[in-house]
């Protein structure tokens, strides 16, 4: 059996040899890139330092924010390990920019479920208690914007103010939006009204592609730095990027409106997030690499996967796995096959934030990292695992052979 899967894998890394080198030229272009920004902004080791207390001056933190803008071809960025998660970070952007009596329109469906109680959470201090609306419409066939739909939307609803695109698919059965598509949308947005800020939720996206949606028009963009451009080094922490006045208003979010970015110190320093950005293209192409093998096996074998065509505008694979045993079991494999907590065996759970149980794989050296091996999925029909991430493309191919071997494929 273990020389049959090995067969099985072997036939699918030379059919993807093609894509392999394509994404080696991404992630060559993006180096350069890192590079050229962090030269430019001429990093030392006194970047590195810690700060204490107010944190004024602190040109480790001011710098960096300046290397995500000049990388995100942005006119400015707020990146700061205060920043929890990337739910934090699109939460601080929505809560800068928006107003009572504002409405931001999603144009890629509801957003992710951890953003629910953000929305339309009661007496919770979530947009809808300070009289935020909200209202959604969902892509058509092939990631197309339905633009009558958004016609009759922003004719219907005049304090539309922002519209919001998630980048990644969420838990849902579709391709991630590409750069191309996402320009192609904030084009005809600011055609029908340039006053309109188009926000872009870039988790699982940043350096799969030579541009970011910044640089194709997005006025703002945000992430977290354990996911992509924290390259599995970031220990915690997230990033806005966008148009100056815009960061400004985040940076105020953050802090205080009368401090913005001039304060907020952090003791354990910044190496982790300077040496995660610059290892950022790398890793991000190990997990498209290997993510891509998952799609082509398991395809192979007969299952349905996203993308089937090695067309990679996250770092995700989605797989049909047909029941919930095998949703399961999935999960605990990539689990047993982690270099930290190896030992434990995941179950479904009612995790808060989700509408149904999820069941979560996730052994890596930073709780909770997305851009290291994990995979996920909710417990329904038709029972999809999410399989993300990937420090090295190596480890990504001992995991799909255990997975074919326990999931007796």
């Amino acid at each position: 059996m273990n020389s049959d899967i090995i067969d099985i894998i072997n036939k699918s890394e030379k059919k993807l040899e093609k894509f392999f080198k394509y994404t080696e030229e991404i992630a060559l272009f993006n180096q350069e890139k890192v590079l050229n920004a962090m030269q430019h902004n001429k990093v030392a080791l006194r970047h590195f330092t810690q700060t204490t207390g107010y944190g004024y001056d602190d040109n480790g933190r001011d710098t960096l924010c300046k290397i995500f803008a000049e990388v995100f071809e942005a006119e400015d960025a707020v990146v700061s390990p205060m920043i929890a998660n990337g739910t934090h970070a699109l939460t601080l952007a929505l809560f800068a920019l928006l107003r009572p009596n504002d409405c931001f329109l999603s144009i890629t469906g509801k957003p992710y479920d951890t953003l629910n109680d953000v929305i339309n959470g009661e007496n919770i201090g979530s947009l809808k208690d300070f009289k935020i609306d909200f209202n959604y419409q969902s892509l058509g066939d092939d990631n197309k914007l339905d633009y009558n739909q958004l016609l009759k939307n922003l004719n219907k609803n005049k304090n539309i103010k922002m519209i919001y695109i998630q980048r990644s698919r969420g838990y849902e059965w579709r391709l991630p939006l590409s750069i191309n598509e996402i320009e192609d949308i904030v084009k005809e947005i600011k055609k029908i009204n340039p006053r309109l800020i188009v926000m872009v939720d870039n988790c699982y996206g940043e350096f799969v592609d030579k541009k970011e949606p910044t640089s194709v028009g997005a006025d703002i963009v945000a992430g977290s730095l354990i996911k992509n451009p924290g390259g599995g080094i970031a220990p915690t922490g997230g990033y806005i990027a966008g148009k100056k006045e815009l960061i400004n208003l985040v940076a105020g979010r953050l802090t205080a409106p009368s401090e913005g970015m001039e304060v907020g110190s952090y003791e354990n320093g910044y190496r982790n997030f300077y040496q995660g950005l610059f290892m950022a293209p790398h890793t991000v192409s190990q997990a498209i690499k290997g993510a891509a093998l998952f799609a082509e096996t398991f395809k192979s074998l007969g299952y349905e996967v996203l993308p089937e065509n090695n067309c990679f505008n996250d770092i995700i694979t989605s797989i049909k796995l047909e029941n919930e045993n095998n949703l399961i079991k999935f999960c605990q494999i990539i689990q047993n096959v982690s270099p930290v907590d190896s030992y434990v065996t995941p179950y479904p759970w009612d995790m808060p934030g989700y509408e149904n149980q999820v069941i979560m794989a996730a052994g890596c050296f930073v709780q909770g990292s997305s851009i290291e091996l994990s995979c996920d999925g909710p417990l329904k029909p038709p029972y999809i695992a999410y399989l993300q991430g990937g420090l090295t493309y190596e480890h990504l191919k001992i995991a799909l052979k255990r997975c074919l071997k326990g999931l007796d494929l």
